[in-house]
């Protein structure tokens, strides 16, 4: 019997549709300010922080904060009930050039849907799931851009 930690070929397998590509990682936390001006002197980066969501630049990828239930701003972007972010937890986000045909394509590969596809007042459609282990995904399209 082979290892755990073998390299297993059936990575090698190609999904259908539009590629996502990690853009970024997202702490959620209560306190969106201390921890965006932590890591952004840490990056040596200006940045203009606010209570809510702020992106530090680190080369090709950023690293964001966001509040608990700041992906459920407004009435139809609610969460499902017991599975919201929580302070502590990351978020990968992804984008694609289509939101909506991403979620088909993953909806297939049997996820937990924490936030359909949903325009978000910041101009991206974005959804967000669980992976396997319940690590949270973001998947987003910037719209009107």
């Amino acid at each position: 019997r082979a290892p755990s930690w073998t390299y297993r070929p059936s990575c090698q397998l190609r999904p259908e549709g539009l590629a996502v590509d990690l853009v970024q990682s997202r702490f959620v936390t209560d306190d969106v300010a201390q921890l965006a001006t932590f890591y952004a002197r840490l990056a040596g980066r200006d940045v203009v922080v606010n209570d809510y969501y702020v992106e530090v630049p680190t080369g090709g990828l950023s690293v964001a904060f966001s509040k608990c239930r700041f992906t459920e701003i407004g009435t139809t972007c609610v969460a499902a009930p017991g599975r919201a972010p929580r302070s502590g937890e990351s978020i990968l986000d992804f984008r694609t050039q289509d939101v909506d045909q991403a979620y088909a394509r993953i909806d297939r590969i049997g996820v937990e849907w924490v936030l359909p596809p949903t325009n978000q007042p910041w101009g991206d459609r974005a959804m967000t799931f669980r992976d396997p282990e319940g690590h949270l995904v973001n998947v987003l399209s910037r719209v009107g851009r």
